[in-house]
């Protein structure tokens, strides 16, 4: 993972070394020699996606998007690529956040479910009628919405997916219960590292999970940041009002395409691409 931009670029190297010496480990011999079972762990798939995500970003001198957005933990790497926050602090508040994740849920053993084929207003109003907590958690694009919560309250759902008409409804290999209540001592945990962390002047918007809506106000772009721990990720919403607000193109920076297929479904007019290695 990354092996290849650490190979070809200077800028990649020395910030992948870099943060090394802040996380304290050796992040990048996981991610270039790690097993699939080393990499899946919240504490290491954190910092290794952030990384892989802004170093794509910042090694390209000619990379100044005109608004920017995040998919859960993408935002972190959207308010590095709009200057909000600077390499070095976001990779240790991405690594605070990924270690406050890991804890809450191995307090309370939860996990998500992605539904395939149901109406979005459907699958809220089957979560509101289980008694267990079980909740909307990523709005990715129109007929995919992942559910989050107990164990119980997620099988309970699932399958009264399936009874209203879901095409399929399928469990997720995740550590828990990500942006839900369950989430709740990881987001005061992680308030705390945002209230004492520096944040400064975007040079563009950021469109936030919580509301997407655009933000370069610092107050509010903090405030966001600490609520999307327990809130949904709104990226369908997130992508259309970019799209209305004139993105033509979008570029995403990190391993794989799966963001671009998401906004090719939610905006079918606009381009896609990758922030070339």
């Amino acid at each position: 993972m990354a092996k290849d931009i650490y190979e070809q670029s200077a800028e990649a190297k020395r910030l992948l070394d870099q943060a090394n010496k802040i996380l304290g480990f050796d992040l990048t011999g996981t991610m270039f020699n790690g097993t699939a079972d080393e990499l899946k762990q919240t504490r290491v798939t954190q910092p290794a996606i952030f990384l892989h995500s802004v170093v794509l970003a910042l090694s390209q001198e000619a990379f100044r998007p005109d608004m920017v957005a995040g998919h859960s933990l993408g935002e972190f790497s959207a308010l590095v690529a709009n200057r909000c926050l600077s390499f070095e602090d976001a990779l240790t508040l991405v690594y605070k956040r990924a270690l406050a994740m890991q804890k809450a849920c191995e307090a309370n053993p939860s996990t998500m479910a992605a539904i395939l084929g149901l109406d979005d207003h459907v699958v809220e109003e089957i979560c509101a009628s289980i008694d267990e907590i079980v909740v909307p958690a990523n709005y990715n694009c129109p007929g995919q919405l992942v559910i989050s919560g107990t164990i119980k309250g997620v099988e309970i759902a699932c399958e009264k997916m399936k009874a209203a008409g879901a095409k399929r409804a399928l469990p997720l290999q995740v550590g828990g219960a990500f942006h839900s209540p369950l989430m709740e001592p990881a987001r005061e945990e992680l308030a705390i590292a945002i209230e004492a962390t520096s944040f400064h002047a975007p040079t563009c918007p950021v469109y936030q999970n919580v509301n997407a809506s655009p933000s370069t106000d610092i107050g509010s772009i903090k405030e966001n940041l600490i609520a999307q721990l327990t809130a949904p990720v709104r990226w369908t919403q997130s992508v259309l009002r970019m799209t209305q607000d004139g993105a033509r193109t979008y570029l995403e920076c990190g391993p794989g395409k799966v963001l671009q297929g998401l906004v090719k479904k939610i905006s079918p007019e606009v381009e896609v691409g990758s922030v070339a290695n």
